[in-house]
């Protein structure tokens, strides 16, 4: 079973771990001292901006990070989007990894995204949809987005969070379940190859 609870400032250490385990980092590409991780996680562990970061645990042990915040409250990040596909008011984004690299590969990454989009409903009545963009090269992330539901709706460039790879990116989403009114994607900008439904977790 997975369980979450949010992240605090004791759980750095073991965070600084994961970013450092080379299926993470590849992807992530953040830096591991301590400062850099209070600088980049500290603000939202004291709640002093909107995203929430949360460690998922399984069976009681914690496995995994996952970050969602309200696109609107990062105006930038809207910005950047806008250009693939409309970004609704209330949509959320995601990002997630796998901590331990024995559990890659082992159908974490979409459990875990289902039951984090599960608690983004309950816990967000306003949300209408999650829109998540992903580096074309990591074929891991973005079948596990599609194995828990969610629909690639576009394809184009974005800054890549590593320098090293392509700007290519495929932009997923998934509406509220039961939610009228939803405004369908875009399917005019699915990249042909497309497959309905939403990596490993970076």
């Amino acid at each position: 079973m997975i369980t979450w609870r949010r992240l605090a400032e004791d759980d750095f250490p073991l965070l600084i771990s994961w970013l450092e385990q080379p299926h993470v980092a590849r992807w992530w590409n953040h830096e591991t001292s301590p400062e850099a991780v209070e600088r980049d996680f500290g603000p939202a562990v004291r709640r002093e901006e909107p995203a929430e970061v949360l460690l998922a645990h399984l069976d009681g042990t914690p496995v995994g990070l996952l970050q969602y915040c309200r696109l609107a409250d990062y105006p930038e990040y809207v910005k950047e989007l806008a250009p693939l596909a409309e970004v609704p008011a209330e949509a959320m984004t995601i990002d997630y990894l796998i901590g331990d690299p024995q559990l890659v590969g082992q159908g974490l990454g979409p459990r875990m995204i289902r039951s984090a989009l599960r608690s983004i409903w309950h816990d967000h009545p306003r949300a209408s949809c999650v829109l998540v963009p992903v580096v074309a090269a990591n074929r891991a992330s973005w079948r596990a987005l599609e194995k828990a539901g969610l629909l690639r709706i576009a394809s184009g460039d974005l800054e890549p969070d590593n320098p090293v790879d392509d700007p290519a990116h495929h932009l997923y989403r998934i509406d509220r379940p039961g939610r009228t009114g939803a405004d369908p994607p875009d399917l005019s900008r699915v990249a042909p190859h497309a497959t309905p439904g939403p990596g490993t977790a970076r």
